[in-house]
């Protein structure tokens, strides 16, 4: 079960972050402020309402671009599909909010992390040396479009009564001897 990430969950968070990340993990203080920051969206997996949280993941909204925070699964419940859910439910919240794309940075040496993203369609953009501290590990940046790229005319208009207006347009031109089609001279 998803639900939204509460106060409640901060240390269960905390302890899970140390278990997964070691010396780069978020502490309670980095996780509350982190929390408090403008515009986050953060998400908790259990297998009940009252049961202890397996999983979280988080992104932040600029406006334009939702940027993975962090996503984390307890060891013992990795493999069970948890973090695909999660990975879906902050995809569908990003999108939600009006988000165009996704971007995330994830250590180059972390292949289940790299299937998942892949599996979800995020591409390659490029390598951030050194990123990961303080081990010194290398990141690859990642995206995924989430809202199609608009090609050709925008506007309000429908797209067939744009390409309708286009062609009475030049309709009228070819009529009044200004089409675009042959030699006037």
């Amino acid at each position: 079960m998803i639900r939204v990430f509460t106060d409640s969950d901060i240390m269960r968070m905390a302890e899970l972050e140390a278990d997964l990340f070691g010396r780069g993990a978020w502490s309670e203080s980095m996780i509350r402020q982190e929390l408090e920051a403008p515009a986050r969206s953060y998400f908790a997996e259990a297998e009940s309402e009252g049961a202890p949280m397996r999983g979280y993941a988080g992104f932040w909204y600029d406006g334009d671009d939702a940027e993975l925070m962090t996503i984390g699964v307890d060891r013992r419940y990795q493999r069970r599909g948890i973090a695909a859910a999660l990975m879906s439910r902050l995809i569908d919240e990003a999108r939600d909010k009006g988000a165009r794309r996704m971007l995330l940075e994830v250590r180059v040496d972390n292949e289940p992390a790299l299937a998942l993203y892949r599996s979800f369609g995020f591409e390659m953009m490029g390598r951030r040396k050194r990123y990961y501290q303080p081990e010194g590990i290398d990141a690859f940046t990642m995206s995924l479009e989430l809202s199609p790229r608009v090609v050709g005319f925008h506007g309000s208009h429908d797209t067939h009564d744009t390409c309708d207006a286009v062609v009475e347009h030049e309709n009228r031109e070819q009529k009044h001897g200004r089409g675009n089609g042959g030699d006037e001279s």
